[in-house]
This record gives structure tokens, sequence and C-alpha cells, in this order.
């Protein structure tokens, strides 16, 4: 369900549905508030352009052998965060695109035996540089309905929903969210803790709401 050609066509996928949500906002639309609580559009774009550096570090580290971490810090990462939700609408567009370009040149050129380099990722886990492509696919394909300019889980693809059910439920753990009945868009929305309807729990009772997750 997640190979590497899969992955990496949904993190252009996604890029795409990014841009698109982005395409015709202005200053005041661009900075309104997000789906997610306490950023703005303009914190999400920031994140999704400091994530491509990021997982482009990871990159630089599979091709090169050379350790390179996604982020300095936590704190550097919120900090980054910040100051970039602080840039005009243009530049933050500019940065989005500069680093979407500039991740997937450098994904290109990775050849087979670096795909299995092992790199860590920012929470500490000791991965494949394989499993970049979907890291990123994550973060576009769901930030996408976050900018809460009309895409929807519905618009995702099936199979990437349905890989982002299983991801969202290893994470977070067994026994820590119910068992839950909705059409698969929306019960992928409430796993990963955003907005949903009709998803309900095995006595038709609505399900409680889960904490943002991504």
């Amino acid at each position: 369900m997640r190979d590497l050609p899969t992955t990496l066509a949904w993190v252009a996928e996604g890029t795409d549905l990014c841009r698109k949500a982005l395409d015709g906002l202005d200053e005041t639309s661009y900075g309104a508030p997000s789906r997610l609580p306490g950023w703005t559009r303009k914190h999400v774009v920031a994140h999704l352009a400091g994530n491509a550096e990021a997982i482009g570090n990871l990159v630089h580290w599979a091709r090169t052998g050379e350790p390179t971490p996604m982020y300095g810090s936590p704190e550097q990462r919120l900090a980054d965060i910040e100051s970039g939700a602080g840039l005009s609408g243009d530049r933050l567009t500019a940065w989005f695109e500069e680093s979407a370009r500039a991740l997937a040149e450098a994904m290109a050129s990775l050849t087979e035996p670096r795909w299995r380099a092992e790199v860590v990722t920012a929470q500490g886990r000791t991965v494949p540089a394989g499993e970049t492509p979907w890291m990123r696919a994550r973060e576009v394909m769901v930030h996408a309905v976050d900018l809460g300019t009309g895409v929807r889980f519905a618009d995702l693809p099936g199979e990437f929903l349905a890989a982002l059910r299983e991801d969202v439920l290893a994470r977070r753990g067994p026994g820590n969210v119910p068992a839950v009945h909705g059409s698969p868009a929306e019960v992928t929305a409430y796993l990963a803790g955003r907005p949903c309807t009709g998803v309900t729990t095995s006595d038709g009772s609505p399900a409680r709401p889960l904490p943002p997750w991504l």
C-alpha cells in the first residue's frame, strides 16, 4: 500500500492540493484562522515550508551519510514557524514553492541503495530514507485540508486515507482510540483529530473528539 512510487506520487498530489488551496488568497484571507487551533493559514504554510526543508535534511543525510537532523531543536522549529507566520502571503507562498521544489529534486536524486539508508526523525525514530516521502505526503495532504479553503478529507486518495488510518492508530496506541463507525474519509478525519461528521461509537453516540495529530 505504501511503496515508494505511490508515496512519491502522494507527495506531488498533496503539494498540488496545497497550491490550489492557497491560490487567490489575499493578505487578509492568508492571515485568517486555519482549522488547527491557534494557527492561522500563515502558520500552516510556514510549517509546511519548514517541514520540506527538514525532510530535505534527512534526504541529504541519506545521500551523503552525513548526519543532518531535521531541526536544530523543537524550540527552534516552533520559533521558525512563528517567525514565518509574520511574513507576507506572497513571501510565504514563494517559500512553500521553493522548499517543495528543492525537496522533490533532492528525492529524485536518491539512488535505490540510498533510499535504504537509515536516518533519524525529529521524534527519534530510526527509519529508512524510503519513509521520508510518506512523512511528507501526510503533511501536505492533511494540511491542505487544515488550510480551510475547501479541500476535504473526502478529496484525498482512498488508498492514502487507508494508510493514514493505519498509521494514526499505531501512533496513538492500542486502547487509546474507541472503535468508531462512519465513512472512510470522516473516520480518517476523526482519527487525525480533525472536525468530522457522522462518526459514532458502537452504540450510535457521537465519538468523543481526539486531540489533533500531526
